[in-house]
């Protein structure tokens, strides 16, 4: 694969942002004008880091590269610090990671890069925090994404949060702030299980769901407790467990392969032999 690291001066988040992406090689055989003249659009994954992580971690942890490759599929891997993918108005000069994704990232990758803009060609998948972003990318703007995978992490009700207390809440409370008041945050769309609830009530077309946990992973409580509620609710979805795992990249790199296979992506012939 190509792999491109760039950087550029985002309004959005007041900074330079530095991004990484997977573009599909050229194959042997095939000149450049043909294959870089081609007009091709391909389809488009955006991979969403954890807690600490930055744009690089899934290419450094995984085999997202190879994976990109066998499916003849763009990778976008977005730097969002801690941000939980949410908007932080008052942080610096504005970091509003979620106006970012929606109203920059995508507009210069669906036309600087060959990304297909349409939605049945995009898809959102993240771990942890970035499972939690992929939560409120693909629940708020179901338009966008033909298909989600949350990995290690599930949707959670803000009010259930708060009333449990804990280190999540005293996480999640931070983004407050953001707000004119704590109502106004629970009904936010930070609150991914209620956001997800009311869609689905309301007949909204969801993108495809799969739902990734390790069956030792520390939040696999709560990764059940969200599976109860959708069971009950009658949400579709997939989901995909193993016993032995925990909060640790052997896991998600076995849950984006499967991931990438509930996508649908055709797995493409063998690439370029050494």
């Amino acid at each position: 694969m190509a792999l491109v690291t760039f950087d550029f001066e985002s309004q959005y988040l007041g900074n330079n942002s530095m991004v990484g992406v997977i573009l599909p090689d050229k194959p042997r055989g095939v000149t450049p004008a043909e294959f870089y003249g081609s007009g091709k659009k391909y389809k488009v994954l955006w991979l969403l880091h954890g807690t600490f992580g930055d744009y690089s971690d899934w290419i450094r942890k995984s085999m997202i590269e190879l994976y990109a490759c066998e499916h003849d599929l763009i990778v976008v891997m977005p730097s969002a610090l801690n941000s939980n993918y949410a908007n932080w108005p008052s942080f610096g000069l504005g970091f509003n990671m979620y106006d970012y994704i929606f109203d920059e990232l995508m507009p210069v990758i669906h036309n600087w890069f060959p990304a297909s803009d349409k939605r049945e060609d995009n898809y959102v998948a993240g771990l942890s925090m970035g499972g939690r972003g992929t939560c409120v990318l693909a629940f708020n703007h179901p338009e966008k994404f033909a298909a989600a995978a949350i990995l290690s992490a599930a949707p959670s009700d803000l009010y259930d949060t708060k009333a449990q207390g804990g280190a999540m809440w005293d996480r999640m409370s931070k983004s407050i702030a953001n707000f004119d008041s704590e109502e106004d945050f629970l009904n936010s769309y930070q609150n991914t299980f209620k956001v997800l609830k009311d869609k689905f009530e309301a007949g909204v077309d969801l993108p495809r769901l799969l739902f990734a946990c390790g069956e030792d992973d520390g939040l696999y409580p709560s990764f059940q407790e969200f599976r109860a509620k959708a069971d009950a609710m009658g949400l579709p979805a997939e989901y995909f467990t193993l016993p032995g795992y925990k909060h640790e990249w052997r896991f998600w790199d076995l849950a984006i392969q499967k991931a990438l296979d509930f996508f649908g992506l055709e797995t493409q012939a063998a690439g370029n032999p050494f």
